[in-house]
């Protein structure tokens, strides 16, 4: 169990992850989730009509693996096959969104690219609908797969296989990558598929759940002491160096090469989903162990990452950001609880609305707080479960008002807007205006002033597209942040 100072000793550290090499290979998918409202059973059969109000989509499987590598810092170079469909297309343009991610996709025609599509009504998935091809790749695709992959392992510093059993991962793919990883001494770490470990004979870490290790040797996992023993005849009859045994609540076995066994407890808190928290403990792992961190040093970062994403609604990742201070052991006060940067409060609104809360986002310079401001943050909370406050930073404050202007530093101002009771969240933006914040929130309801008509409020039309509503508030007469600097000039 790792203690304060540990974890203290794994935050200086953390750095050293942005920045590392990883090779990912494996099978690529795309996460549909299409979310909607249960108001009647169908006339046609007894079951629930899904009206859709909303849906989205991300890189799902090996693709996960590369979203988190990606949120931690480090360097993808990423090989998978897609089919030449509109799926294919979508995960395409999902990778080139990704921060210092190079994807060498393999296309075939006779490929279907997979795609889970999840449908989520009442707060809870009611049905998933798969559509894959799993057969494994013909020779002409297999061979382009292999040359990928010897193209950029030189510069790797981990391989990571994430095999999904979708048939990327062919035994001779499997045998290949992990013969060149090993000629040049760079660390194979797989997480597995199936019953047969034959295909990573030779790898460093392999990293199978509970069940996956007990369908792989055919042993009842009753005890620690079970999960030791056949970890080590996986080790022992595939030449693999060490194993990371995932174990849901009951947190993580580490069996190393040395037959040093570290039990690490569950981090996990809450747990909300636990899709593709294998994807994260794999990532984790890599990025630790490029950046020089021992196995149980990356098993025990692997494990705090794992805590923090089953908190989190649908295939989500851990920033690098979330990492460093949860390995702080920061009692976050709730004034910097309340702010936070973007990518991390798109994880926290998707999980409020995950739970059924209703959540509001409206915006503004606030640079001088007055009572103005306060009745509209008021009124704005009356209108939903949770609000967001969207902040202009300083450099947008500039061009906007003035070079004169802020009077109050971004982080003053928020610091302030934080201390409201009636604000749920802060999150600073650096354009002039919070299109782009809007479309990455999704809030249920956008609301603004009264010195706005719906035709001017900025993503007003994205908010309604998917079915949200715009709320338009009446302003306090005599208060203006303005007027204020001018009496003070005077």
């Amino acid at each position: 169990m790792m203690n304060m100072g540990y974890k203290q000793r794994l935050a200086g550290e953390i750095e050293r992850l942005c920045g590392t090499r990883i090779l990912c290979v494996g099978d690529v998918m795309l996460d549909r989730y299409i979310y909607g409202d249960v108001e009647r059973i169908s006339p046609e059969a007894p079951i629930p009509v899904l009206k859709v109000r909303d849906e989205r989509s991300m890189l799902g499987g090996a693709g996960n693996v590369v979203r988190n590598l990606s949120a931690l810092g480090a360097e993808v170079s990423f090989v998978s096959v897609i089919g030449e469909d509109d799926a294919g297309a979508e995960i395409v343009e999902l990778l080139g969104e990704l921060g210092g991610t190079t994807a060498c996709l393999v296309r075939d025609k006779g490929r279907r690219s997979t795609v889970k599509t999840r449908y989520v009504g009442m707060n809870q998935q009611m049905l998933r609908a798969d559509l894959e091809t799993d057969q494994v790749l013909n020779l002409a695709c297999q061979d382009e797969v292999i040359k990928h992959i010897r193209s950029l392992l030189c510069n790797a510093q981990v391989l990571v296989l994430s095999d999904y059993g979708k048939g990327v991962l062919t035994p001779e793919v499997c045998r290949i990558a992990i013969e060149d990883a090993r000629d040049l001494n760079i660390p194979v770490i797989v997480d597995p598929k199936g019953r047969n470990y034959y295909r990573y004979g030779g790898a460093s870490v392999i990293t199978p759940n509970r069940r996956e290790l007990a369908e792989a040797t055919g042993v009842v996992l009753d005890s620690d002491a079970a999960i030791v023993d056949s970890a080590r005849g996986l080790m022992s009859q595939f030449n693999i160096s060490s194993v990371l045994v995932t174990r849901s609540q009951h947190g993580m076995s580490v069996v190393d090469g040395d037959r040093a066994v570290t039990h690490l407890p569950a981090e996990a808190r809450e747990v909300f989903d636990v899709s593709g928290a294998g994807d994260t403990v794999v990532s984790t792992l890599a990025a630790a162990m490029a950046a020089g961190f021992s196995l149980v040093d990356a098993a025990g970062l692997a494990n705090i990452a794992a805590g923090l994403v089953v908190g989190k609604i649908g295939t989500a990742v851990v920033y690098r950001d979330e990492l460093s201070a949860k390995l702080r052991d920061r009692v976050l006060s709730s004034l910097e609880g309340k702010v936070s940067v973007q990518h991390v409060a798109q994880d926290i609104v998707a999980t409020w609305q995950h739970k059924g809360l209703r959540v509001g986002f409206t915006n503004g310079c606030f640079d001088l707080l007055h009572p103005g401001h306060v009745a509209l943050l008021g009124q704005a909370r009356a209108l939903c479960d949770r609000l967001v406050v969207g902040l202009n930073s300083d450099a947008s404050v500039s061009r906007l008002k003035g070079p004169t202007r802020p009077i109050q530093s971004d982080l003053a101002r928020a610091t302030v807007l934080a201390s409201l009771a009636d604000v749920d969240l802060v999150v600073m933006f650096e354009e002039d205006t919070p299109a782009n914040l809007i479309e990455m929130l999704r809030p249920d309801v956008l609301i603004k002033g009264g010195d706005y008509s719906v035709e001017t409020i900025v993503g007003a039309d994205f908010v309604k597209s998917y079915g949200g509503s715009v709320a338009i508030i009446d302003l306090v007469p005599g208060f203006s942040t303005t007027q204020t600097v001018e009496k003070m000039n005077n």
